[in-house]
């Protein structure tokens, strides 16, 4: 038993130590499928969001689902420690418990203890070890929980300095594209600024590829939750989508190359984080753009100077620009529950800016 819990412990800790290493410093994605991490996220988010989905009214849901980004953080850290501590339990009582205990004989509730003060490093003096072995296994305890201490100092601001960048510019989509954003309030706010519309689209270029890089080094950022409710990433990446699908088969005259190059990003970065949280494609159920909604979104834009091309090829060059984002998009939404946003709306969109806690427009 004890070379089962000695072999058990040494593995363990390889594994917690690597695992931590993916997650916080390894900047790229990981393909393999056992990974405590992503276990410990699955797991967790399956019972986080089962709960959610019967929370009503809509405001009190997504209230409850922003806990679960920060909180889950700081139990990925706890489970990390515990593990470790444990792991290194397994390791002492199964070279003896080699230690000197004012009680007699140590026993493993004796290993946890002298491997939980050693690896936040009390120092308490009260169990020490005996043989030379078991000091340099709390000597390597103690410096890796000293490091382990400070990853988590330097991580959290990294990840909470990429959520803020993000959040920058879905904030500024407000007043550009309504609250929730759609592509036709986008197209119709820019319909006579063609140039500011390249402009903006050149910023979610660049946008999308830095949302792109941030969440495939640090998926768990998938989670955090906007500042307002009617606003989330999937949404803001799906309207940038939809706008410049719309762009490049209705109005292949206004800005081509820079929709092009923001549609492809933006599409790399929506079908990667749907293989970084493996989920697969699935396409909206219900149609997100009918054939009704199409003339009724060509008609509103039309009534503001925004006019769009019409036909059998145009209808086939937006169905196929469609396909190749909207089932990845869709899937994030229903994993995240984080809506989709709407081609277009019957009313002028409403903008977070407006509204206070004691008036609103």
């Amino acid at each position: 038993m004890r070379a089962f819990a000695l072999a058990g412990g040494i593995a363990w800790i390889l594994v917690i130590i690597w695992d931590a290493f993916e997650v916080v410093v390894l900047p790229r994605r990981v393909s393999r499928r056992f990974r405590p991490a992503r276990m410990f996220y699955r797991s967790t988010w399956r019972l986080w969001s089962s709960v959610a989905r019967a929370v009503r009214p809509e405001s009190r849901r997504e209230t409850y689902l922003s806990f679960y980004g920060p909180l889950s953080l700081l139990l990925l850290l706890v489970v990390w420690a515990t593990g470790l501590v444990i792991a290194f339990a397994l390791v002492q009582w199964g070279l003896g418990s080699d230690f000197n205990a004012p009680t007699g004989r140590p026993g493993f509730f004796d290993d946890l203890y002298v491997s939980g003060t050693t690896f936040f490093t009390l120092g308490l003096g009260d169990i020490t070890p005996r043989g030379s072995l078991a000091r340099a296994i709390m000597t390597v305890e103690a410096g890796l929980g000293f490091g382990f201490l400070a990853l988590v100092i330097g991580y959290l601001p990294v990840v909470y300095q990429a959520f803020s960048r993000r959040e920058i510019e879905i904030t500024l989509l407000d007043a550009r594209a309504g609250s929730p954003p759609t592509a036709a309030e986008l197209l119709r706010r820019y319909a006579r600024e063609p140039a500011a519309l390249e402009l903006l689209l050149r910023d979610w270029e660049r946008w999308s590829a830095e949302f792109l890089e941030s969440h495939i080094s640090y998926p768990l950022l998938s989670y955090y939750r906007s500042q307002h409710d009617n606003q989330s990433w999937v949404s803001a990446l799906t309207t940038i989508l939809d706008t410049t699908a719309l762009m490049l088969a209705s109005m292949p005259r206004v800005a081509p190359r820079q929709a092009q190059l923001t549609f492809a990003i933006a599409r790399h970065a929506v079908v990667d984080l749907a293989q970084v949280l493996r989920t697969p494609p699935r396409p909206p159920v219900p149609e997100r753009l009918t054939r009704e909604a199409a003339i009724r979104l060509r008609e509103r834009l039309a009534a503001h100077g925004c006019v769009l091309e019409e036909g059998p090829q145009t209808d086939k060059a937006l169905a196929d620009l469609r396909a190749m984002y909207e089932p990845y998009a869709h899937a994030l939404s229903r994993r995240l529950l984080m809506p989709l946003p709407a081609w277009s709306v019957e009313e002028d969109a409403g903008e977070n800016w407006r509204a206070t806690a004691w008036h609103e427009e």
